[in-house]
């Protein structure tokens, strides 16, 4: 099996690539935690946003299935923030979405120094998000029911 992160602005992708993220996307987020909710939000084909994905085959020459996935916005503060965060069931605890979190923050060294990055973690997330540098930055709250925290990992 080959395991192989990429990145691209949306208006990069093919059609295909593009389908299998955001068939992902809805899996975990509408289908899976049972949230009704306009998932395409507007923000993904803002000028600056960077899609992450991991992509698993048994031939290296396959597109494969997408596994995993977040993507990377700049928020009008400069900010970076991190979302939409998906990882298919079968994928899971298999440190995909830790190298993916890693790529992602690696993408984001590159716009330069000085930029923080934040993210909306569900509540049981918080910890996992704390191996990377984040920290808890206000209270808790629900978004469609689902207790999350925001969090943010300070700039070097």
């Amino acid at each position: 099996m080959t395991t192989t992160l990429r990145s691209a602005h949306p208006n990069k992708l093919d059609a295909s690539t593009m389908y299998r993220i955001l068939q992902l996307r809805t899996d975990v987020f509408v289908v899976e935690q049972n949230c009704p909710y306009p998932e395409l939000d507007g923000r993904d084909l803002e000028p600056d946003a960077v899609w992450v994905w991991v992509t698993e085959s048994a031939d290296s020459k396959e597109a494969g299935q997408v596994t995993a996935t977040l993507r990377i916005l700049r928020d009008e503060d400069g900010q970076a923030r991190i979302g939409r965060v998906a990882t298919a069931k079968s994928a899971r605890s298999g440190g995909i979405a830790s190298k993916m979190m890693e790529y992602a923050l690696d993408e984001i060294a590159r716009w330069g120094k000085g930029i923080d990055v934040i993210l909306d973690a569900q509540s049981y997330l918080e910890d996992w998000y704390g191996r990377f540098g984040f920290v808890r930055s206000g209270k808790d709250f629900l978004d469609d029911g689902i207790p999350h925290v925001p969090m943010t990992r300070p700039s070097n």
